[in-house]
């Protein structure tokens, strides 16, 4: 978990230091007081773009020089801190007990997973922005899935810029067609395995305040050798679509609402609410099981949008985490957590 975290011209926040305990950090204050804006910052304390999946420059604080700092110690042992400096605003820059480490490897010690009110649309929203939420889910129990994904994405960047070229290199097409195999079979097989384990955890879920969900993988699926194939075939028909049209990159995620039997994006707004929230928790039993670490969760305004007992049973579900951050704007939402939990006033 965080022990402390120091934010430096991180959005409305010029400094900020805070200290949480375990279990569940309350932050609460009025629209605009900057709730989100720390849930931001420690989503950026894991690999990616964060929970708003924003620029490093609309980080930093408006009325400063540029740049950014977010500092975080993990178990009163590990520093690691993430930020940009005012000479390069948009290159990330990442260190671990001091030392400067590729973003990627920040997941080998910190899992972290998040709902945001944004995220309400998922199972409606394009394909892309649930691949987004299957890979988090993913980079949480195989850390070196970021970087396997990093690098399939990139060897598809030069291939397609390379396939606008009036007489591409063949050879160096070959090369880059074996890279997006090699590492888009990793990235297919990391995510087939984590929707089969987290399909078999939800499986053992009981009806009850959170519905069933059924997860599974549509469109392109990895076997032996068939990336690898279809690229190599399909050159001229990519060159003309200005883009790669197989791949892993192509895979959507499908969620179902068992209960009902109808998939997710039929149901209610609420319901599409409580299955996300039952996918996320469902997912950091698992990480606990796998990795031995309970992920840190982010849920932000989420208790606003759940009826009197659904709210107290995820609060009781939680119970017991290793550290649930989350914002309201009234500390009554809060009433049914005990006494033990870190409230933050940011009013």
């Amino acid at each position: 978990m965080i022990c402390r975290l120091v934010l430096t011209n991180v959005r409305n926040h010029a400094t900020l230091t805070l200290s949480p305990g375990p279990g569940f950090v309350l932050l609460t204050g009025p629209n605009g007081a900057g709730k989100t804006n720390v849930l931001e910052a420690v989503s950026l304390l894991a690999p990616g773009r964060g929970l708003r999946r924003a620029s490093l420059s609309e980080i930093s604080r408006r009325d400063s020089s540029g740049g950014f700092g977010i500092a975080a110690t993990l178990d009163d042992t590990t520093e690691i801190a993430t930020g940009a400096l005012p000479t390069a605003p948009e290159r990330r820059v990442v260190r671990v007990n001091g030392a400067t480490a590729a973003a990627n490897t920040l997941a080998e010690w910190l899992s972290v997973l998040w709902l945001t009110p944004a995220m309400d649309r998922l199972f409606v929203e394009p394909a892309g922005e649930r691949r987004r939420f299957l890979d988090r889910l993913t980079l949480a129990l195989e850390p070196a899935h970021a970087t396997e994904t990093s690098r399939y994405e990139a060897a598809m960047r030069a291939r397609n810029k390379l396939l606008a070229e009036p007489a591409p290199d063949r050879e160096w097409l070959s090369a880059l067609e074996a890279q997006m195999a090699q590492h888009g079979a990793a990235v297919a097989a990391a995510r087939a395995e984590t929707v089969a384990a987290l399909s078999g955890r939800l499986d053992q879920s009981a009806m009850g305040d959170f519905p069933r969900a059924s997860l599974s993988l549509e469109g392109w699926s990895d076997e032996a050798g068939v990336l690898l194939d279809a690229l190599r075939t399909g050159r001229a028909r990519d060159a003309a679509a200005g883009r790669t049209l197989v791949g892993p990159h192509r895979t959507d995620l499908h969620v179902r609402h068992l209960d009902k039997n109808i998939a997710a994006a039929q149901a209610s707004t609420g319901e599409q609410k409580a299955l996300l929230l039952a996918i996320v928790l469902a997912h950091a039993d698992l990480v606990a099981e796998r990795r031995g670490q309970l992920p840190i969760l982010l849920l932000d305004e989420v208790a606003a949008h759940l009826d009197p007992d659904r709210r107290a049973a995820l609060f009781a579900r939680l119970s017991g985490h290793a550290q649930v951050w989350m914002t309201g704007t009234e500390p009554a939402l809060f009433a049914a957590i005990g006494d033990d939990a870190t409230r933050i006033d940011l009013g």
